[in-house]
């Protein structure tokens, strides 16, 4: 598993209220959704992290 890193995210309350409720709409959590939310982003950028699996190939 990889290591998760702490930071302070400065966001204005209508996008965490908004974000909040996403969140729970999908059973997830605050965290776990702007997580998902950015790996989507990532992905659509074809940005996504080298894995280390992959990495080592």
């Amino acid at each position: 598993m990889s290591k998760k890193k702490a930071f302070a995210l400065r966001i204005n309350e209508e996008m965490l209220k908004a974000i909040e409720k996403w969140a729970a709409d999908e059973f997830r959590s605050t965290n776990g959704q702007i997580e998902w939310m950015l790996m989507q982003s990532l992905k659509k950028a074809n940005r996504e992290p080298i894995k280390k699996d992959d990495a080592q190939k």
